[in-house]
């Protein structure tokens, strides 16, 4: 059985109100441009999620809204504050718990960078996979058949894209 991981960060957030706490900044203009872009992109690959996992900051639940806005059947959000801002083995241990065949991730950096290279056997030779720029998202398959069973260095990178390759 093959599982699959769709991962991505965030799209770009506003910097527009200094004084704003970060968990709070939602998405600028072109960070909602990007995050319908990754939807649509998404859509026309078949890459569609059955379970999303996405921090609690607005910016993700932001990107969430705008990518399952161009999705076929988006499945409803699970809102996890252990996803913000998290460290790479807090982001694979709540993809330890999922239980959805295809599960999509939205956190940020750098967790999700780390995390993509560190669960993938060969890193692509695109250089944007080691710093994944904001939109950045990867499709991962894992040779298994329980999530509990993934392990660093064990997925397989089908497909990555950033949103500047599709707007």
């Amino acid at each position: 059985m093959t599982l699959r991981l769709i991962l991505t960060r965030h799209a770009k957030s506003s910097w527009s109100d200094p004084m704003m706490a970060d968990r709070e900044r939602p998405l600028n203009k072109r960070g909602r441009a990007s995050a319908k872009a990754i939807g649509r992109w998404l859509a026309t690959h078949g890459y569609e999620p059955e379970q999303v996992l996405i921090s609690t900051a607005e910016r993700t639940r932001e990107t969430w809204a705008k990518i399952a806005d161009k999705l076929v059947a988006p499945p409803r959000a699970e809102y996890l504050d252990a996803l913000y801002l998290a460290e790479p083995e807090q982001l694979l241990s709540a993809l330890k718990r999922a239980d959805q065949d295809v599960v999509m991730m939205i956190a940020h950096n750098p967790g999700s960078a780390y995390m993509a290279q560190a669960l993938v056997n060969q890193v692509p030779s695109d250089g944007r996979f080691q710093h994944y720029p904001t939109g950045a998202t990867s499709v991962i398959d894992f040779a298994v058949a329980d999530w509990s069973d993934v392990t660093w260095g064990s997925g397989k990178v089908v497909d990555f894209i950033v949103p500047r390759d599709l707007i």
